[in-house]
């Protein structure tokens, strides 16, 4: 990874305001998930404008020029349309139209999917460099009075410009899915159900029979126990496949789902308090896809962690899916999303 970059929405959530709506309080959902805060977007942001800010100061920290980039991944599962996908438009706007460009979907495993097709794609010379962008806006998705979901997502962007190095910088990637276990999470119609009951709503009144917006759900004692049994098998798998210890890692990146789970996984593996965690859940929530690549651009940006440092990442959610990589953390970024 050669640069990193970033983008966070203006609008500051806290849980005062989520529990507004929600039948929950501050210290509930803290105590439960580890989130004070999260992001919303406002105004004129959307996914779009997120992604390539994100994008742009990626390529920028990077130092690559943009003609030599020669792809661009886009994961998401929040873009507000499946036709067309996301990346072609993304790519466009950064200035570097007519690279090969596709939209990835599998959820808070979007980073580590993607960064796995990256490398690969550097290595078999498909492009000399790929930039990767995760983007989320979970919170047009959400319904503000399910306590399974309404306190959790955030909304948020990270990037990453992949490209060849002297010395291998991103392991084989460990990834694997649970179809068995899929509806853990998923949405609340599916889109024909969704469009029938649209149509149904036209020649009926709005007022006495409205239609329920499609949302995201999730069955969260079902993806704990999931978690549970699958995580630690991910985890020693990864360390295993990338040659590497214990003892050699700086630095964890764990999707930024729950500050339970995460210091629980710490503590499994055995870290010491040396090695410094990702907690970028705290004030910005779970944003799904984008959760890796924000929390490694804070720790970087704040100096929790340094570019060139050993982190081992793993994400996990909806497919059921998860992915895991060793990885040599990029340099610190000059232009950053704090």
């Amino acid at each position: 990874m050669l640069g990193i970059g970033a983008y966070r929405p203006t609008r500051l959530v806290s849980n005062a305001e989520v529990c507004e709506t929600l039948d929950s309080t501050d210290e509930w959902i803290f105590e439960r998930s580890g989130i004070r805060n999260r992001r919303y977007i406002s105004g004129d942001e959307s996914a779009r404008s997120m992604a390539v800010a994100a994008g742009e100061r990626a390529i920028i920290n990077s130092g690559i020029p943009r003609e030599k980039i020669g792809a661009v991944l886009l994961s998401t599962l929040s873009w507000k349309t499946k036709i067309p996908q996301g990346a072609p438009s993304v790519a466009f706007d950064l200035g570097i139209n007519g690279v090969a460009a596709v939209d990835l979907a599998p959820g808070c495993s979007g980073f580590g999917y993607g960064l796995g097709i990256a490398s690969d794609m550097v290595r078999s010379g498909s492009s000399e460099y790929v930039l990767l962008i995760c983007v989320e806006t979970l919170s047009v998705v959400l319904d503000p009075t399910d306590r399974n979901t309404a306190f959790i997502f955030g909304d948020g962007a990270g990037a990453v410009i992949v490209g060849p190095s002297e010395e291998n910088g991103i392991s084989p990637t460990v990834w694997g899915s649970d179809g068995e276990n899929a509806e853990a999470i998923g949405q609340s119609y599916d889109i024909i159900e969704y469009m029938d009951r649209a149509q149904e709503h036209q020649a009926l009144d709005p007022d006495t029979d409205p239609v329920n917006r499609m949302v995201v759900t999730m069955q969260g004692p079902r993806v704990f126990r999931w978690a549970a049994i699958t995580l630690p098998k991910a985890l020693a798998t990864t360390l295993a496949d990338s040659g590497v210890s214990v003892d050699d890692i700086e630095v964890f990146v764990p999707h930024q789902a729950n500050a339970r789970i995460n210091e629980l996984m710490k503590k499994n593996l055995g870290f010491g308090d040396h090695v410094a965690m990702a907690n970028d859940i705290e004030n910005t929530g779970n944003t799904s896809a984008a959760s890796i690549p924000l929390a490694m651009e804070e720790m970087l940006a704040t100096g929790k962690a340094k570019g060139g440092q050993t982190a081992l990442l793993l994400g996990f959610g909806s497919g059921l899916t998860y992915a895991g990589q060793v990885v040599t953390l990029p340099p610190n970024p000059t232009i950053t999303s704090l």
